[in-house]
């Protein structure tokens, strides 16, 4: 077994501390990884605080990951020692499924996610990207492009695929008027995305105060949601809105926002359910969908996209030992935009 340090909640609710612990050893087509940086992600949080009430611990969270290839296996193949690689909110799934044959693993009933899932052995907890290694098969590892700056591009891996992956596939582009609900960690890069693939694109915030930013990411539009006469303007006006947000709101308000056929898709999960109205559906055959993150070929297809466009998140750079605090200032609101610890400080443990 190989030792490595990190960072783990010991319980549900309990503040990270420092933490040793064992990864397997390499199988023939694994991939050790030396972690340079980790994103955070509002999923952390909600695992941490077993808010959706599957948690085990101890648990080293952490799905934003990007590092250096230190060591492959046997019979690996695409990656080589020294390579520039991520891993992001997945790492094996059942490989045999419908979604997995079709390259959405993320929809596969058996994926194993990166952290706080049980590996097929069936009893072995994965840990996540708040260490200094991790081990992966090398078929769920994504190549970096050069060009991004590692520590910008690892918020990629959940946030960038998670806006990308409903952007595409709903046909954002030219010609198309897309909203954006939130300018958080999710949004902002949604702004980005959605510009670079040609699109009108607003963004529907509580508040002006992001409004500056906003523009500089590329929205072409800013209203605040806090004032009703927006809610008058833009009636019918968008043909997409992708809803970033956790919180409680009354949806029916921006169902009402979209145009004949148009669709909104949550990718936000707020804690309690939200009530339809099916009028707001049905008046002008609205659509409500959902969407979760990306495949293994789509995450990599958005970072050669990143890559081209020159895209990367605003990020906040912290060493290990302020993660509770980081914590603490999303739940406020108060990152422009994501957290990404750098895990050479763990060093210093």
């Amino acid at each position: 077994m190989i030792q490595v340090i990190g960072y783990a909640a010991k319980e549900a609710k309990a503040s990270l501390t420092p933490f040793s612990f064992e990864r397997r050893n390499l199988l023939d087509h694994d991939v050790m990884i030396d972690v340079q940086y980790c994103g955070i992600c509002h999923t952390d949080i909600h695992q941490v605080k077993n808010e959706w009430g599957r948690s085990t611990y101890p648990m080293v969270p952490g799905h934003e990951i990007v590092g250096n290839v230190s060591q492959v296996g046997l019979q690996v193949t695409r990656f080589k020692v020294g390579d520039k690689v991520g891993v992001g909110c997945f790492v094996d799934s059942c490989r045999n499924c419908d979604a997995c044959r079709q390259g959405v693993e993320q929809y596969c009933s058996n994926v194993l996610t990166t952290y706080n899932g049980i590996e097929k052995d069936g009893k072995t907890s994965t840990q996540g990207g708040y260490s200094n290694k991790i081990i992966v098969d090398e078929n769920y590892i994504l190549r970096m492009p050069d060009n991004l700056v590692t520590e910008h591009a690892a918020p990629l891996l959940c946030a960038g695929v998670t806006l990308y992956s409903p952007l595409i596939h709903w046909k954002a582009g030219p010609g198309k008027k897309v909203a954006i609900i939130g300018l958080g960690g999710l949004g902002h890069i949604g702004v980005k995305i959605a510009h670079a693939l040609g699109a009108e694109v607003t963004v529907l915030s509580h508040s002006l105060k992001k409004q500056e930013d906003a523009k500089k990411m590329g929205a072409d539009n800013f209203y605040a949601t806090s004032d009703p006469k927006t809610f008058e303007k833009l009636v019918g006006y968008f043909d997409l809105i992708i809803n970033t947000v956790s919180t409680d709101f009354n949806l029916n308000q921006y169902l009402n926002l979209l145009r004949l056929d148009g669709t909104m898709v949550v990718v936000g999960a707020p804690e309690k359910d939200a009530q339809l109205n099916a009028h707001s559906l049905i008046s002008s055959r609205r659509n409500l969908a959902g969407s979760l993150i990306g495949g293994i070929r789509e995450t990599q297809e958005m970072l050669d996209f990143c890559s081209k466009h020159n895209i990367a998140c605003d990020v906040e750079l912290i060493p290990i030992q302020q993660v509770n605090e980081a914590y603490e200032r999303i739940l406020n609101s108060d990152v422009r935009y994501r957290f990404v610890i750098d895990l050479n400080s763990l060093g210093k443990m």
